[in-house]
């Protein structure tokens, strides 16, 4: 139990079944095993042995230093005990990037030890319930609040004993006169039992936030040794000291400029002051069993001080930060630790490569004769270079100390010879063996240039990011070179300027396509002269001829700025005649455009040659502006849907691709213009829904997005396409929208569900989009669509209840409705005059229609109800209007005012299909929705 909580856990026979047959050779081997209380995972290997675990919550992440995704097939296939998933996942950002975490992910209940071991980080997993009591997770959060210390003394040796009664992290250190005794949690102690100290002198105590330190004083020549079991921890002072292990420091897998020790049960870091020297100093606490670093170590930044337990740093920089977790502890800075070189502490690798090519005056920088192949050829020179970076490999083995210089020798002769795939596959190669070569400046910049050969810009970037090239002025070159390519001009122009005097150091190839790079972002800033100033030391280099045609290229964009369309439109034709698609295809790209502003090439034309292009160099920057081009033409032209195929097909395609940002862009703004700017409103509207639809994922987020959904419902109203106008607006209501924008949107869904005699529906809106705080007329407008859906169902008292006493128009006139529907005459037809207000006192002008529908409802409604009165004031009011009315003879009989003479019951119910208010309602919610658009565009 006391090796379990100190997180060696003894493994108890393993299944046949569950173990792996022998450990692998390969860098990284994971081996697994199971007993009854638990799974062991170990990773061996050079490259696994240097995994780190650390606990994210419920999540066990395990950095692996290898770009290569482990096989962890079994784990995912048959998880263990307490593992609720397995994933592997690529560090894609920050200083470790291009390294490889596996992330466990464990049940509720279930937890996880590790350590290190025989070779091998391991990693036990424990099912809900089943993992051991004491280690790092299971330590409580408090302790006795006073810790007994017991001392055994003679004339030359003392043995001091606390007693926590829980696990604790310690640090026992030697700093001058004195040893330091460090725990990771605050008590007093009872120094009632050590009164005698042997060859120690005095001891005092101090207890602070998360910690207890004593001092104590005792001679130099007086050993230390430190033991721990469970919760109590036993310190030696005199005597023979066994030799400390367990701590191993090195640099950081990841290149950078930050030293990580592995000890296992790392707890804490505790800063503390010297009471005597008054200096500031850090003892980092680890878990029993004792574990210490014997030997010292200093830098720049600090100092490793020997320990019989845990770790100690001594430092005079502020910002030092130390982090102990699981079972590393990283020492970094802000800034980076200031460490010499990764391959300062190999071995020599002798003379046998006299004549390989030699490292060159920067880290990134490529010299010329890297790539000179001698009398021989390049055959023979590749082979013996090769020959001998196979045999330094096969002597290297899984030392991380031997010799690299053979192999970094065939690496600079490739990227020399711009076999950049081949360079890049020997360094990776040489990173795989020895992952701290990511810290050695040649490594990265090799490796930054190779990628920038090959186009991997954003991989080369966080090669030239690293800390180990900070400073290096070859590496501000590269970086202006891959933000030009970018696309960020600034950046470019500005990290040319900051390597300029490294320039003329590199091959002539190199100096010529970074003339013409640095003139282009000279150019997009508009710096024309230091564009053709940079042009002419372009040209003035030896630069093979499709540097040179790449130079012309970037001029003709200069003489077309300033002016000189001739000239431009010369070289542009000239260079398209080229044999390279690469270079011929926006060289023809230029030249429509200026042969277009020009009037000797149609828009028709231009696009045919256009679509050609297109099809002719695929896969960058050029295809991005040849379509863009291409779909501006097809807009101005009025072909919408092609204009949108082809700004949606680059998209998905090269979205990754500088320009790319533009292009979506150019979509938006299209779509934009289609459906919020009018631009199709020529179309017809069941075209305009099509297009809508093929393309709906453009619609933007917001109030934009939702002006152009109901803009196109009001078209498909017009022309009574209902169903795909409530399609749309249910969207809204559904997806997109809240509060009171979505009651009136839904207030707009409800009337065309009404338009389209679907009251349940309709219902459904109103009542599905219910809030508070609503304008007083949008409430009122909802109450009459809501009673006239009830009123449709033959829910009559229910609507008649929704109204209650509103008095504006919409609900006055449902109000009519409902009486008339429930043939309460007395009552329908006077709310029908009343709609018609003094329209009698306008004459000369013709009723319309739904002036008509209430008229004819008037009088009929009074001629049912008997009141002759009142059929005769209306027939008075309204019989000059009877001759220019479209349904004259119906109102004839409306108002007619002798109840027995020409109208009889038939003619009344004839007269009332004829007078359908339902007709001039839609009509009139039609209006209301152009009146609303009107208003918005004005």
């Amino acid at each position: 139990m006391a090796a379990a909580a100190a997180g060696a856990v003894v493994l108890a026979p393993l299944s046949p079944l569950a173990q792996e047959a022998g450990r692998s050779r390969d860098p990284l081997s994971i081996s697994i095993g199971r007993n009854a209380e638990f799974t062991r995972v170990e990773f061996g290997g050079v490259i696994g042995v240097r995994s780190r675990v650390s606990r994210q919550g419920d999540q066990v992440v395990v950095r692996l230093g290898t770009t290569a995704a482990p096989d962890v097939s079994r784990l995912k296939v048959d998880p263990p005990a307490g593992v609720k998933a397995v994933e592997t996942r690529q560090i894609r950002a920050g200083a470790r990037a291009g390294g490889t975490d596996l992330v466990i992910t464990l049940q509720d209940g279930a937890d996880a030890r590790s350590g290190v071991a025989d070779g091998a980080v391991w990693l036990n997993l424990y099912a809900p319930g089943k993992a051991p009591e004491g280690g790092d997770a299971a330590r409580p959060a408090t302790t006795n609040a006073v810790v007994a210390v017991k001392a055994e003394a003679g004339p030359a040796k003392a043995v001091l004993t606390f007693q926590w009664g829980a696990p604790v992290g310690a640090a026992v250190f030697r700093r001058g006169d004195a040893v330091w005794i460090v725990f990771d949690t605050a008590a007093r102690l009872d120094m009632s039992g050590a009164k005698q100290l042997g060859p120690a002198k005095d001891a005092r105590w101090a207890a602070g936030p998360g910690y207890t330190a004593m001092r104590v004083s005792a001679p130099d020549g007086v050993a230390v040794a430190a033991q721990g079991q469970g919760g109590t921890w036993t310190v030696t002072l005199g005597g023979t000291a066994p030799a400390p292990s367990g701590v191993e420091v090195g640099r950081s897998d990841d290149g950078s400029a930050t030293l990580v020790a592995r000890m296992a049960g790392a707890t804490k870091a505790i800063w503390l002051t010297d009471p005597l020297m008054g200096d500031r100093f850090a003892a980092v606490t680890a878990l029993a069993p004792g574990k210490g670093y014997a030997g010292g170590r200093r830098t720049v930044d600090l100092t490793l001080i020997p320990t019989a337990q845990g770790m100690a740093v001594e430092t005079s920089a502020d910002d030092l930060k130390i982090e102990a977790a699981g079972d590393l502890v990283t020492l970094s800075r802000p800034k980076g630790l200031t460490l010499s070189a990764p391959s300062a502490g190999l071995e020599s690798g002798g003379d046998h490569a006299a004549d390989a090519p030699k490292r060159a005056a920067y880290p990134s920088m490529i010299d010329e004769t890297w790539a000179a192949t001698g009398q021989a050829g390049f055959s023979d020179r590749y082979r013996r270079l090769k020959d001998a970076a196979g045999l330094e490999t096969i002597a290297a083995g899984d030392d991380p100390r031997a010799p690299i210089e053979a192999r970094l020798a065939l690496a600079r002769f490739l990227v020399g010879s711009e076999l950049n795939y081949e360079a890049i596959g020997v360094l990776n190669a040489l990173i795989a063996k020895a992952p701290n070569l990511q810290g050695e400046p040649e490594v990265r910049g090799l490796r930054g240039i190779a990628r920038v050969g090959v186009g991997r810009l954003e991989e080369a970037q966080v090669d030239f990011a690293g800390a180990a090239l900070a400073g290096d002025p070859a590496t501000r070159v590269w970086q202006g070179y891959v933000a030009a390519q970018q696309g960020d001009w600034e950046g470019a122009r500005r990290n040319f300027a900051a390597g300029a005097a490294t320039i003329d150091d590199f091959p002539p190839a190199w100096r010529a396509r970074f003339g013409a790079a640095h003139a282009l972002a000279a150019i997009e800033t508009g710096d024309l002269n230091a564009a053709q100033q940079l042009l002419a030391h372009s040209f003035s280099q030896k630069a093979p001829a499709v540097d040179q045609l790449t130079a012309r290229l970037v001029q003709a964009r200069l003489f077309d700025l300033q002016g000189d369309k001739g000239r431009a439109l010369a070289v542009y034709k000239a260079v398209s005649r080229a044999p390279l698609d690469g270079i011929a295809t926006p060289a023809k790209l230029g030249a429509i455009g200026l042969e277009m502003d020009q009037g000797t090439l149609s828009p028709d034309q231009a696009a045919q040659k256009l679509e050609e292009l297109k099809w002719r160099w695929r896969g960058d920057g050029t295809e991005l502006a040849v379509i863009r081009k291409l779909s501006d033409i097809y807009l101005n032209q009025g072909r919408y849907r092609e204009a949108l195929d082809a700004l949606r097909g680059a998209g998905k395609r090269l979205a990754g691709i500088p320009g790319a940002t533009e292009i979506q862009a150019d979509q938006s703004n299209a779509f934009r213009a289609l459906f919020l700017d009018g631009a199709a409103d020529g179309l017809q509207p069941v075209q305009a829904l099509a297009l809508f639809y093929d393309f709906r994922e453009l619609t933007p987020i917001g109030a934009d997005g939702d002006e152009m959904v109901r803009r196109l419902s009001r078209r498909l109203i017009d022309v009574d396409l209902l169903d795909q106008a409530a399609e749309l607006l249910q969207h809204q209501v559904d997806e997109r929208l809240d509060g009171v924008a979505k009651a009136q949107v839904a207030t707009n869904l409800a009337t065309v569900y009404l338009m389209d005699r679907q009251p349940e529906k309709a219902l459904q809106a109103i009542w599905g989009s219910r809030t508070t705080l609503l304008p007083a007329a949008m409430n009122s407008e909802r109450r009459a669509l809501e009673a006239r859906a009830l009123m449709d169902l033959g829910r009559f008292d229910h609507a008649l209840e929704v109204l209650d006493r509103d008095q504006s128009n919409p609900a006055r006139e449902v109000r009519a409705d409902i009486f008339w529907k429930q043939q309460k005459w007395a009552n329908a037809a006077p709310m029908y005059e009343a709609r018609l207000g003094d329209r009698y006192k306008i004459a000369g002008t013709v009723l319309t229609p739904a002036e008509e529908s209430w008229l004819i409802r008037a009088g009929v409604g009074y001629s049912l109800a008997g009141d002759r009165a009142a059929l005769q004031r209306l027939s008075g009011r309204y019989g000059p209007f009877v001759q220019g009315a479209r349904s004259a003879a119906a109102i004839r009989v409306a108002l007619d005012d002798n109840l027995s003479g020409v109208a009889g019951v038939g003619d009344f119910a004839n007269l009332s299909s004829q007078a359908d208010t339902f007709v001039g309602w839609v009509n009139s919610a039609k209006q209301a929705f152009r009146k609303e658009a009107d208003a918005k565009a004005a």
